[in-house]
């Protein structure tokens, strides 16, 4: 595709989102930023958290993970639908009874400030490891499209990236993510319906042909019953349960456009109806990584060495112009939608919870906002770039490796608050919030030693939330 094309389109695309940015933000409340005033439709919401929930990283990485692990990775997505249900049933009416604009402030009411701090300071960490892998997917993406051409380094492709996100969140905040993410799951889900159909003409394939094929490749085994393997049914399944509980629930980035909706009622009703949908789009995904790699093998077409790059490659080299223009604006949007709202999520999250804003002084502390949402662009362009230099293994992994670990802690938090009584010496929460996720690293890399062969997936989560609440039972006040 030709280069100046493909820039002319983002350029586009960036500017319709400005414009978005400015109709939602004009004559805005100081608390528009924050909590959109309560006043987001909850349709609006449940749209718009598909494509923050999929991102980048299931647009590319889950296509191109189907050949390295079939479509197990749908086994983590049925178990979404349990961890949603929890969400929806626990957390959320406990978030609306209390009114919290930074879900993390429950943390000091049940337990004490350095239970807060801890709790918000794995959310921080958790939220630039993610969404620093999913801008790194997107500014691949751009690289290969547009400034391998003109011999630009990578780095450009991210400051670029970052730059284009910080100059349409930093004024409207969540009311102006709300509208953006719905334009972008739009835009996601067309890209995906459109790469399928571009299959199944370019290899003359009727309907019958396609889902025959699809099928019958060995690629769509969806369940895995060995027990050794880390893609065990059972395994994945928890886990998807609890990575939907840590990675929705627990985080401020998904709660935050959650708590934008005008009562219980709508928010419990937005996670029910976002959960379904996003079953179904997932599976549509893995359906379509099957696809590109039939296309690619059908076509003669090299396969390329990482399998994240295999959408990427086939869009903008072998799809027609409408197949890659799509995709482009498709990666563009995924990536926007989950990267804005987490660099709004992060500055919310450090503003309230270490700076002590209040709803009353919104105002008045509006330009050091600013410059917070400032330092946290800087804070991902670096660690993108580390991230960038070490990375070996697809995305969609390492984000449930990395969740695995700095969310352990916030999932034995909650759950010794919710489910107990009990009170903490607060002082010692933080030694245990670094101990158990190092505890969780240890027994993982000497799990087949200690348990007969056994391998850790992502349910290493639960074994760090259980060494948590272990911890928190240890310390716990008589």
């Amino acid at each position: 595709m030709n280069p100046v094309f493909v820039g002319t389109i983002v350029l586009g695309y960036f500017i319709l989102l400005i414009g978005i940015s400015w109709i939602t933000s004009k004559n805005g409340k100081p608390t528009d930023f924050y909590t959109a005033n309560r006043e987001s439709k909850w349709y609006l919401v449940a749209f718009g958290m598909i494509g923050a929930s999929l991102s980048g990283v299931t647009f590319i990485s889950v296509p191109g993970e189907v050949a390295n692990s079939n479509f197990y990775y749908f086994q983590v997505v049925l178990g979404y639908l349990v961890g949603y249900f929890v969400i929806a049933k626990v957390l959320l009416p406990l978030y609306y009874r209390l009114n919290l604009v930074s879900i993390y402030t429950y943390l000091e009411q049940r337990f004490g400030f350095w239970s807060y701090k801890s709790g918000a300071f794995f959310f921080l960490i958790s939220r630039i490891i993610g969404a620093s892998f999913r801008l790194f997917l997107v500014a691949g993406v751009l690289q290969i499209a547009f400034f391998d051409a003109y011999d630009l380094p990578f780095w450009i492709s991210v400051l670029t990236t970052i730059i284009l996100i910080w100059l349409y969140t930093f004024k409207g905040g969540i009311k102006t993510i709300v509208w953006t993410d719905t334009l972008q799951t739009a835009f996601m889900l067309i890209a995906v319906v459109v790469s399928i159909l571009f299959i199944k003409n370019e290899l003359s394939w009727t309907w019958s042909e396609l889902t025959s094929s699809l099928f019958q490749d060995e690629r769509s085994t969806i369940f895995n019953w060995e027990w050794q393997s880390g893609r065990n049914f059972f395994k994945q399944f928890f886990s998807g349960a609890f990575i939907a509980i840590v990675m929705t629930g627990l985080d401020q980035d998904m709660m935050q456009k959650n708590l934008t909706c005008r009562n219980i009622g709508e928010a419990q009703k937005n996670v029910f109806w976002f959960c379904i949908i996003l079953v179904i789009v997932n599976f549509l995904f893995l359906s379509l990584g099957v696809l590109l790699y039939q296309y690619a093998e059908i076509g003669g077409v090299a396969l390329p060495e990482r399998s994240d790059n295999l959408f990427p490659i086939l869009a903008v080299n072998e799809f027609s112009t409408l197949g890659a223009v799509t995709f482009l604006l498709g990666i563009t949007a995924a990536a926007y939608s989950s990267a804005d709202s987490a660099l709004t999520a992060l500055t919310t999250s450090f503003c309230v919870d270490f700076l002590g804003f209040k709803k009353e002084n919104y105002e008045e502390k509006k330009k050091l906002r600013i410059s917070v949402h400032f330092g946290f662009s800087i804070i991902l362009f670096f660690v993108i770039l580390i991230f960038q230099a070490i990375n070996d293994q697809s995305v969609i992994n390492s984000i449930f490796i990395a969740a695995g670990y700095t969310y352990g802690p916030l999932l034995g938090l909650f759950t010794f608050g919710i489910f107990t009584k009990w009170n903490v010496k607060d002082h010692l929460v933080p030694i245990v919030c670094v101990a158990s996720p190092l505890l969780s690293y240890i027994i993982n890399l000497n799990s087949e030693v200690l348990f007969g062969g056994y391998k850790f997936g992502f349910e290493i989560l639960i074994l760090n939330g259980l060494i948590m609440l272990l911890g928190l039972v240890l310390i716990r006040k008589s």
